[in-house]
């Protein structure tokens, strides 16, 4: 079952999922997100938000793409097959488990759609296997080193010969979500598009004036850490602040585009990616 809500510039589409098992309700709500807090709890506590995760042991794809090295972190760059320069490009930012296999292969099949992809790392090598780890990784991000290292992401992409990009963007899934959507307000001279998946939101309107670059979301509406409110709000300041964007929104639970977590749901996981696909490539080619 899908639905049509015709809002302004906010579209939102709805796919029918399998139900999962609510969290336990936090105590007391968590404050709202400044333009410079990039945590990932939203609006429940930490325990909370860690039951909403887990990372399944299936192993990813074999992969077809190559190891480089960006601000002194290693970064996974896949290219398409056949493909010459100049290119479109695309940063892939990961979850909160880090740069592991599943977000290797999801660039892949960006550059299989014929971007340069790169994937960064902003745990400096770390991977996660369980939620505790990865909420360890989490806070120990600084924020200037994590924009640091995707300003030499956009620079790379830019001067590597083999790409060479006129036009960049940016996607991330969760952790990833709210860097893309950093990324898009930091670096607004370099993003031509930005996909945010369920990531950390901010609102206000002041923070998000620098944003140049067209962007899309996908929700769920049965996300705890960033409920249907909460993007609400987002989309309101994005208003206020003069900007739009093309949302699109899922009766699913919170990563649920995410082959490697146990509550991917893949009938709205497939619709949400047609929607990626068709924005990247009106905006980047």
């Amino acid at each position: 079952m899908r639905t049509f809500l015709a809002a302004v510039t906010l579209p939102l589409l709805c796919a029918c999922s399998k139900p999962a098992p609510a969290p336990a309700q936090p105590s007391e709500p968590q404050p709202s997100a400044s333009s410079t807090d990039t945590g990932l709890t939203g609006l429940v506590d930490e325990a909370t938000f860690k039951a909403l995760h887990e990372l399944n042991e299936g192993e990813a794809p074999p992969l077809h793409g190559e190891t480089v090295s960006i601000a002194g972190s290693n970064a996974y760059l896949s290219l398409p097959e056949g493909a010459s320069a100049p290119l479109p490009a695309v940063i892939v930012i990961h979850e909160w488990w880090g740069l592991n296999d599943h977000i290797r292969h999801w660039t892949d099949r960006l550059a299989a759609d014929g971007y340069a992809a790169l994937a960064v790392d902003l745990y400096g090598g770390q991977v996660a296997t369980d939620p505790d780890g990865a909420m360890a990784l989490v806070k120990q991000v600084e924020e200037a080193e994590a924009l640091a290292v995707l300003d030499a992401a956009h620079e790379f992409l830019a001067a590597d010969p083999r790409i060479s990009a006129a036009k960049q963007g940016v996607i991330g899934w969760c952790f990833g979500g709210g860097w893309s959507l950093q990324d898009a307000i930091h670096h607004h001279e370099h993003v031509d598009a930005a996909v945010i998946y369920y990531g950390r939101l901010i609102s206000d309107p002041t923070a998000l004036a620098s944003i140049d670059a067209p962007l899309l979301g996908v929700f769920a509406n049965q996300d705890q850490s960033i409920p249907p409110a909460a993007v609400d709000e987002f989309a309101a300041a994005l208003a206020s602040a003069g900007k739009s964007i093309e949302l699109h929104r899922y009766d699913a639970v919170h990563a649920f585009a995410n082959p490697s977590n146990p509550n991917y749901d893949q009938a709205a996981a497939a619709d949400a990616w047609s929607h990626v696909r068709e924005f990247l490539a009106e905006h980047l080619r």
